[in-house]
């Protein structure tokens, strides 16, 4: 069947070089028989060519991206990285140039946290940090900076990233599994009240949605203690929505789900709990290190800070995270209803009232027709469409910048298959 090409705006000429004739002198052409004889140099000419681009995309060059990571971003966003790669803003160089201590980069970042303190509406009593290593790098960085090696902490493992986040802290801490949905396939989120928090545990873990499983928190649980602080990784749902900051005493988030490129992540912590790393936590795992050098410690990865900064500034452009909401909400309630509603063709394993908005995993009741649903969907330049290798079957990750139109082709897609294998 075929189905509609995703939409584009056409992006800017590419810069193109000018072919040249440049002339050389040759080296002997036998260095094994050299002679003590003067000899005359060749001269030769040779023309370069000229830089082969590619010719400027077009609206059908562009697929629909369902991958979980590095994903999708905004159209817009990527046509204005491209008008400014050349020359940022009439600097005379690009910002992969730029030195991380100048006053244009300065510009960038600071513009990027800003917008960023907007969107979440986050207060002064927290400090935003622009780190590196990804999420998984803050399995290790949450404990170090947060307790000491003896001390409790709380778990609740939803799935595959709080589980690995769990066995990186037992390297520093002493960490407990209050739940786990392991035994359930990772397809519920338990009920708060029969959490058996610690009463003297320094932080409870959670991973706020869960990639590989499709599992999200739709509220968040409240530490047992007034001394227990609530710590989320949000890498694949941040700023797909609004978040109450004040509820947690640490928030990160690897960029490449959301909001950036892969390379960046970001913190939002409580500035009260900065300065308490343990004695062998390494320089940069430190959030006071980075905290006291606004996250300008060594070099930071600057170019995908200031993709991050252009997503902000299209979320803000787009009237903030609520107004981001509702269109995430109709994106995933037309694809759920496309499953629910394929009288078992096609199943989600996950608990209705913990289904993620960003990651849609499902199955065939036919599973020998998976890897042909998969070929199928690429034909139709839809793409990253195979589940997890840990679970199988399918995952449709429909991020902030997943067009209406990408589901509604998937939606499109997926009825067509059914009537064609659905005996």
């Amino acid at each position: 069947m075929a189905l509609a090409a995703a939409t584009s705006t056409t992006p800017l000429p590419h810069l193109r070089s000018t072919a040249a004739t440049v002339p050389i002198s040759a080296f002997p052409t036998a260095l094994s028989h050299l002679s003590t004889s003067t000899k005359k140099p060749i001269s030769i000419t040779c023309s370069s060519t000229a830089l082969q681009t590619s010719p400027p995309a077009s609206a059908t060059d562009r697929v629909f991206n369902f991958a979980a990571g590095p994903a999708v971003l905004p159209e817009n966003v990527l046509l204005k990285a491209e008008s400014e790669l050349y020359n940022w803003r009439g600097s005379g160089m690009s910002v992969m140039e730029m030195s991380h201590r100048g006053k244009e980069f300065l510009s960038i970042i600071q513009k990027a946290e800003s917008d960023l303190r907007s969107l979440l509406n986050i207060s002064s009593e927290y400090t935003v940090l622009f780190l590196q290593g990804g999420a998984t790098t803050q399995f290790a960085a949450v404990p170090l900076n947060l307790c000491k090696p003896d001390d409790i902490v709380d778990y609740v493992v939803t799935g595959s990233w709080g589980d690995k986040a769990l066995k990186e802290a037992s390297k520093y801490c002493n960490p407990k599994s209050i739940w786990s949905g392991k035994s359930e396939k990772y397809t519920k989120i338990p009920s708060f009240d029969a959490l058996e928090q610690i009463p003297r545990a320094k932080y409870l873990h959670i991973c706020a949605n869960e990639t590989i499983h499709g599992v999200e928190f739709k509220n968040y649980p409240k530490p047992a203690s007034e001394n227990e602080v609530l710590v989320a990784d949000m890498s694949s749902n941040f700023c797909s929505k609004p978040v109450d900051v004040s509820k947690f005493g640490l928030i990160y988030a690897g960029a490449q789900k959301n909001v950036g490129p892969s390379g960046v992540t970001i913190a939002i912590i409580r500035s009260d709990l900065i300065g308490n790393a343990q004695p062998n936590t390494p320089v940069m795992l430190d959030y006071k290190i980075h905290a006291d050098n606004n996250s300008l410690y060594n070099t930071p990865p600057c170019y995908g800070i200031y993709m991050c900064g252009l997503v902000f500034e299209d979320l803000v452009a787009q009237g903030g995270l609520s107004e981001v909401e509702k269109k995430n909400v109709k994106k995933a309630g037309i694809l759920y209803d496309a499953i629910d509603g394929s009288k078992g063709f096609y199943r989600c394993p996950v608990e209705k009232s913990v289904r993620s908005l960003m990651n849609v995993p499902f199955t065939l009741a036919k599973s020998e027709l998976e890897a042909e649903f998969v070929k199928e969907a690429a034909k139709e330049k839809m793409v990253q469409l195979k589940g997890h290798r840990s679970v199988g079957g399918m995952r449709a990750s429909i991020y902030n910048a997943m067009p209406l139109a990408g589901v509604e082709k998937l939606v499109a897609f997926m009825k067509d298959f059914q009537a064609r294998h659905d005996a």
